[in-house]
């Protein structure tokens, strides 16, 4: 049976709180919580139930915390259209490596995966999550769980953004590592309402152990393509240090 759609939007902790009949758009409730830290909201089928929520006290009380990767309590996922999970990994690090990903919509549950003869860990996390939003063909609100605390902290922290303002230097003098991945990861998290959070690797979360095993399978492979752009900007930075010689 497929799930009924939610058409009403309740935000209890927002720039304007209340009923919203939509989600995205001037007049939705996207435009409430998007940034706002502590923002509460659930999507329901009906206007009675989303009431019944606005109501609860509870709400009222509430005093947000600021989230880190490591946070103990879990984002609902109820509050979101699509959950998905995410991992990735490489052999000797670098070497061949594999990305995985479990995307949940409705009752519906897709495994995708794939990986590169030559990359890195942090690469290879951060397609899994490029990769899992690719399949996404409309704006949803989407809740993407990854073992990978430079993801999630990237994402969840600003930290991207800022690399991207700055030009993608970290620092004034140590340029940012893989800014064609945080570029595009962005750009795809810009689509939607994208929230990034962190869960411990191998603790028992059946879906990232999926994906674990994902990344394992796919690392093994002997038929991987090239990871270009790790591999060329690998042959530029060879280059210099050889000509400097």
């Amino acid at each position: 049976m497929a799930q009924a759609k939610k058409s009403f939007y309740a935000v209890a902790v927002g720039r304007k709180p209340g009923i919203y009949r939509t989600w995205f758009g001037p007049q939705g409730a996207e435009m409430q919580v998007r940034g706002f830290n502590g923002a509460r909201f659930k999507g329901f089928t009906t206007l009675a139930e989303a009431e019944a929520w606005l109501k609860d006290p509870g709400h009222r009380t509430f005093t947000p915390k600021p989230r880190t990767a490591a946070a103990l309590t879990p984002l609902d996922p109820d509050d979101y259209d699509i959950l998905i999970y995410t991992d990735g990994g490489s052999i000797g690090n670098p070497g061949p490596g594999g990305w995985g990903a479990v995307i949940f919509e409705d009752h519906a549950r897709k495994e995708i995966a794939g990986g590169y003869r030559r990359t890195t860990n942090n690469r290879m996390e951060l397609m899994g999550c490029i990769m899992a939003l690719r399949q996404l063909t409309d704006s949803r609100r989407v809740l993407v769980r990854t073992d990978s605390q430079y993801v999630a902290n990237g994402m969840s922290k600003g930290w991207a953004k800022k690399w991207r303002r700055n030009g993608w230097m970290r620092t004034p003098d140590e340029p940012a590592e893989n800014y064609d991945l945080w570029e595009e990861l962005l750009d795809l998290a810009a689509k939607h309402h994208v929230s990034f959070e962190w869960v411990r690797g191998h603790a028992g979360h059946a879906e990232n152990e999926r994906c674990d095993k994902l990344v394992k399978e796919m690392s093994a492979r002997r038929d991987l393509p090239p990871d270009s752009n790790y591999e060329q900007r690998r042959t530029t930075i060879t280059s210099r240090k050889a000509e400097s010689l």
